[in-house]
């Protein structure tokens, strides 16, 4: 039976959390706090903000891909490497819009020159616009998907191989030497997210971290696939998929938004339907986080109990506003 869900409007919402059930039961980690950059006008405008989310308490920043941002994520988490003791990630390196070869000396080079702390999020495209802009076809989910899986099998080929030979249906490669080789062995952690089935079950068997994501869609995003009974059924896809490694598996998800608020509910029923669900859909949504500090810890320390998520990533926007809650939360 799920563990119940503590938000529900008829019940005492400080009541104490209950305990996560033995099958819940998933990677031992402490929290893991990361925040997002999306801007980088200059060295000293991105050095600065760096040091400023490494003030706040996080232990990762995180570079987003899109076309259309102003910013270059690999040579961005580079200078952040250089200046500041931050682990660096992608979040996340559409592979789709890229030769996954050559993606994989990037990431290889990326870990060397950062002393071992870059983490790879590798996804296959979720908006047209990625495509539109820079002339290429957006196919239907099924082919990215599975030319996807073939990319991220490619990269992790030549991360552990000295001469790659890989005969797949999207690529072929020959002879191509698979240098240089990343400082952390045999590869750098791997981050896939998803909202579907589909890359959910390739995160499970390909990475180390899964990220639960809201489900995209032709329409935009629908924020209900991410709520208390659609996650427990992303974690079942999970377990099913990951086999002996789920245990072994880190689940993390992002913060969208974090609301400092006396009075949860009363903003809830104010703001669901912005997003196309109910107050009680809202709190339990796990893109987002609205309350008082305490409220917060406690809903992310149940998150952790009933989903196993111990990785969170929020937005650059409220880096600062979570900032209290990464304090309260750090090493626990």
């Amino acid at each position: 039976m799920a563990t119940p869900h503590p938000f529900h409007f008829s019940a005492n919402l400080d009541s104490a959390h209950p305990a996560r059930s033995q099958n819940l039961l998933l990677a031992d980690e402490h929290f893991s706090p990361g925040a997002m950059t999306r801007h980088g006008w200059s060295r000293e405008g991105l050095v600065a903000k760096a040091r400023w989310i490494e003030d706040l308490g996080y232990t990762a920043l995180l570079a987003p891909d899109h076309p259309w941002l102003d910013i270059a994520p690999m040579p961005v988490l580079m200078l952040i490497a250089e200046t500041t003791s931050l682990r660096i990630g992608s979040q996340i390196l559409n592979v789709d819009i890229r030769h996954p070869a050559l993606l994989a000396k990037d990431i290889a080079m990326l870990d060397v020159l950062s002393n071992g702390r870059f983490e790879c999020g590798l996804g296959c495209g979720a908006f047209v616009q990625d495509y539109s802009m820079v002339g290429m076809p957006f196919d239907r989910h099924p082919v990215r998907a599975s030319r996807f899986e073939e990319s991220v099998q490619l990269i992790k080929r030549f991360f552990v191989e000295e001469t790659v030979e890989f005969s797949g249906h999207y690529y072929q490669i020959t002879d191509l030497p698979g240098y240089p080789k990343p400082l952390q062995r045999p590869y750098p952690p791997l981050y896939i997210g998803g909202g579907g089935k589909r890359m959910l079950s390739i995160a499970a068997r390909e990475a180390d971290k899964v990220g639960l994501m809201a489900r995209a869609t032709a329409k935009g995003i629908d924020w209900a696939s991410a709520t208390h009974e659609a996650t427990l059924e992303k974690i079942a896809w999970i377990r099913e998929a990951a086999g002996a490694r789920f245990e072994h598996l880190e689940l993390d998800t992002t913060l969208f938004v974090v609301i400092h608020t006396e009075d949860r509910v009363g903003t809830a029923q104010q703001l669901a339907s912005r997003w196309g669900l109910t107050p009680e859909q809202l709190l339990s949504c796990i893109h987002m986080l609205i309350g008082t500090t305490e409220q917060m810890v406690e809903d992310l320390q149940w998150r952790r109990q009933a989903y196993g998520i111990s990785s969170v990533r929020v937005i650059e926007a409220a880096a600062e506003a979570f900032a209290p809650v990464v304090a309260q939360l750090t090493g626990k």
